[in-house]
């Protein structure tokens, strides 16, 4: 989370609990902020995961983020329940995109790394994995999810976690050689 106002939040627990707040009253103004908030850190989950529909992917994660706004009890849980909502919508884009095509996926534009060249190949390694695969491959090791968190964000049992990262990184580093 490198974003100025996503990190600043962060840092300020009071803030974000009156954007919460606010924004489950309806406040636009609470609700834009916490949008320009959490755009950035729901779009780099989504991403990895939804791959060219990532996009899309997040604007349904952050669209079922503020619909729901008002069942968050905790302010500070926030980042962890979008994120939860994020790796859900992701998974459903994949499965969307599965059942229509067998085109293989590119990603729309470049990711945002300072090696182009790297970056294509990550994609283009990243892109092989089954969508299950890249989401606890993205959990576990871009936002350091421990396997309990990763078997209880995504429903399953810890094994299956842990047999899925096996895979992951087995079929990872087979496309990345």
């Amino acid at each position: 989370m490198t974003g100025g106002r996503e990190s600043r939040t962060l840092h300020d627990p009071e803030l974000l609990a009156r954007l919460v707040e606010g924004a489950q009253r309806g406040d636009a103004l609470a609700m834009d902020e916490l949008l320009g908030i959490l755009a950035p850190y729901v779009g780099r989950i989504c991403g990895p995961v939804a791959l060219q529909d990532g996009a899309d992917a997040t604007q349904e994660a952050l669209i079922a983020v503020f619909r729901s706004i008002r069942q968050l009890k905790e302010p500070a849980a926030l980042f962890g329940w979008a994120r939860a909502i994020a790796v859900r919508e992701a998974l459903k884009f994949t499965g969307r995109r599965r059942r229509q095509s067998t085109v293989p996926m590119e990603w729309e534009e470049a990711p945002s790394f300072g090696d182009l060249h790297l970056a294509s190949d990550i994609a283009d390694a990243l892109q092989r994995l089954a969508p299950e695969h890249r989401a606890v491959l993205m959990l576990r090791h871009v936002e350091g999810l421990s396997e309990q968190e990763v078997s209880a964000l995504l429903e399953i049992p810890v094994g299956t976690v842990r047999s899925r990262l096996f895979r992951a990184r087995r079929s990872f580093r087979s496309a990345w050689g």
